[in-house]
């Protein structure tokens, strides 16, 4: 079969010749591409001929997914697989696997990470030393004794409420169904707009799809305390981003740390929670740490060796 690795993975080229070298082993062929494109023609050239495609979030759209013949197999180096043309693969019986489970450490600390700089006004902070100014005035909150929400309590809401526990707070959740694991760990589950209304932090941990698209909406936000900290390591589409940027601008919402976006960086200038008060924002690096880009790399491939084998895992259905 012949494997191709559309993109860099974030590891080094070493890492890559390691992990596919038991292809080559197989007899398989295995072309890598160190450079990153979303040209649609371009994507088609590389996934020409492929009987296997791996990718990490690099867009694959349906166009590409039609004109790859031979494709039966997308190797995703990421968790969601909303950059992909999904209903195309399904049409074709091309299968996809994901990266599930590589970045729920490495998300969820950059959580408490933005949590904390939120309480102790990290942002102002620096500033102020920068300009001369002194610690009066700057104060801030501590984790500890604070009700913390967490909206979607899967893999990476679960690492992200033990976290958080381990800082002293209170943890309640909304999730579609119940885990007897959050239940023992004393995570009260609650409706949204309890947890909206309840949480001095309120941390978003949902997978973007047709129902999440535009789930935090403006009257959602309006549910939130006027000094609450407002997270979102998810995915950017998930929320009303305008209307996020109105309430920190109008002071109905205390701070807001966002790593996620309506788009991919480099956001454009007049996007409105680039000029909105108290925010804190990421370029979408909260999967990305050393560890995290290891555990990707190697799954990737060992998703694509279980598919060889005829024993697949990670499949999305």
């Amino acid at each position: 079969m012949k494997i191709s690795l559309l993109e860099p993975i974030g590891v080094s080229k070493e890492a890559i010749e390691s992990l596919s070298r038991g292809l080559l082993e197989r007899g398989h062929e295995f072309v890598y591409y160190d450079t990153k494109t979303t040209d649609v023609e371009e994507l088609k050239r590389r996934s020409a001929g492929c009987d296997i495609v791996m990718i990490a979030n690099n867009p694959y759209p349906a166009e590409v997914v039609e004109s790859a013949e031979a494709l039966k197999m997308l190797s995703v180096a990421f968790t969601g697989i909303d950059h992909i043309g999904v209903a195309a693969c399904r049409k074709k019986d091309v299968m996809i696997c994901n990266a599930a489970g590589y970045s729920n450490q490495t998300v969820a600390e950059l959580v408490i990470g933005m949590a904390v700089g939120a309480l102790r006004n990290m942002v102002k902070a620096d500033t102020i030393v920068r300009n001369g100014g002194t610690s009066a005035g700057i104060g801030g909150r501590e984790i500890c004794g604070r009700t913390v929400g967490i909206i979607g309590l899967g893999r990476i809401g679960m690492m992200t409420a033990k976290l958080f526990q381990a800082f002293g707070a209170k943890v309640i959740a909304y999730n579609r169904s119940k885990s007897e694991e959050a239940e023992a760990l004393g995570i009260e589950y609650k409706t949204l707009e309890e947890v909206l209304q309840e949480s001095d932090i309120v941390s978003l941990n949902l997978p973007l799809n047709d129902e999440t698209r535009g789930f935090l909406s403006e009257d959602k936000i309006a549910l939130m305390k006027k000094d609450a900290a407002f997270i979102n390591c998810a995915r950017g589409p998930i929320v009303d981003n305008v209307a996020l940027a109105k309430a920190l601008n109008e002071d109905r919402l205390g701070y807001a740390c966002i790593d996620v976006f309506d788009m991919e960086p480099p956001i454009p200038e007049d996007y409105p929670l680039l000029h909105a008060r108290n925010t804190l924002l990421t370029p979408h690096q909260a999967f990305i740490s050393e560890e995290s880009m290891l555990r990707r790399a190697k799954i990737v491939f060992d998703n694509v060796y279980a598919y060889l084998d005829g024993k697949p895992v990670n499949v999305c259905r």
